[in-house]
């Protein structure tokens, strides 16, 4: 597909999702496919179970028919693809990652038990686990702040390097500046040489970095070594920033800790889009992660900022739904 994909809740819109998905979209000159899950039904009898999943089916296409109208409005030109599939939410889009470019979803707010364990939980389990970047539009984007910023989280770490390559062409994109932070934990246990130690971690971060001013003349790049709680740090950092872009490390172990404490607080905390790009997959570079090369090369007639995309193009029917009988790609899912 290599198009943005965009999870659409039925439970509660979320409209700064709906915006910065479209707004991607035309940004990077790809399709938006807008899907919606329809959750198993778990009811004792058959009668009772059969009705609930009939209101389940009606109301997720009512959500996503008022979704598809608000991107029609924000963008008329836009190729749009709609689709209702059988399945959890979450496994539902972590099926279809590996085709796409990015997947985007809004946030409910979720108790740390519920966003864990509950079937309605969809932020942690895919960005946990889905082989493209995730973006958690939990409050719109700072874009009244000038200059334009991003900011992404460095560690010297594979997948900070990964969050790198998508935070430099992200911001070539938006024409934006890139604000690069390595946050250095204040020590409890030992008493390390100050000066010595942002000095050192300068000279990573500095490392880090290398090669892409190069690669990206467009894009200015500032480097800052902060002292501190990674997640304090960084959501301070997110206060007047386009969006924040952190690495993924972990791929064993539940959805909590695949995530990672930072990344997981970051969901919780950042005041502005958290954008998480995970490893690489085998086989890949680091610092040119696959869904780069799938990007670029479905933009390679970018058409400028505002234009509309597809004009003239025949309008895709609207409602595109999966069939009733079909199970989903979450069928053949594990964790069903």
């Amino acid at each position: 597909m290599n198009d943005i994909l965009l999870g659409v809740d039925p439970r509660e819109q979320s409209v700064p999702a709906l915006v910065w998905g479209a707004d991607e979209a035309v940004r990077r000159g790809l399709a938006l496919r807008l899907v919606v899950a329809v959750p198993p039904a778990h009811d004792g009898f058959r009668y009772d179970a059969l009705a609930h999943q009939s209101a389940l089916r009606l109301r997720a296409e009512a959500a996503i028919a008022d979704a598809e109208d608000l991107v029609r409005e924000l963008h008329g030109g836009l190729r749009i693809a709609t689709e209702r599939v059988n399945g959890v939410p979450a496994a539902v889009l972590r099926d279809m990652a590996p085709h796409a470019v990015l997947v985007v979803v809004g946030s409910r707010r979720l108790g740390r038990a519920a966003e864990v364990f509950s079937e309605s939980s969809v932020v942690v389990p895919l960005t946990a686990r889905a082989d493209c970047p995730v973006v958690v539009v939990r409050v719109p984007e700072h874009t009244a702040v000038h200059p334009p910023t991003l900011v992404v989280g460095v560690d010297g770490s594979e997948s900070s390097q990964a969050a790198i390559a998508f935070a430099v062409e992200e911001a070539s994109l938006r024409e934006a500046r890139l604000r690069a932070v390595w946050v250095w934990p204040a020590s409890v246990l030992a008493r390390d040489d100050l000066d010595e130690g942002v000095a050192e971690r300068r000279r990573l971060l500095a490392e880090s970095v290398a090669g892409w001013a190069e690669r990206y003349p467009d894009v200015a790049v500032s480097q800052e070594v902060l002292r501190g709680h990674p997640v304090e740090q960084l959501a301070l950092a997110s206060q007047e920033s386009l969006a924040l872009i952190v690495g993924r490390r972990g791929r064993g172990g539940y959805s909590g800790m695949r995530l990672g404490s930072t990344v997981h607080g970051l969901l919780h905390r950042a005041m502005c889009p958290v954008i998480t790009v995970p490893l690489p997959q085998r086989g890949g570079r680091t610092g040119d992660p696959a869904w780069a090369d799938r990007s670029r090369s479905s933009a390679t007639d970018r058409p400028r900022p505002g234009d509309p995309l597809g004009t003239g193009a025949r309008r895709p029917p609207r409602g595109t739904v999966g069939r009733e009988d079909d199970p989903g790609p979450s069928a053949r899912s594990p964790e069903r």
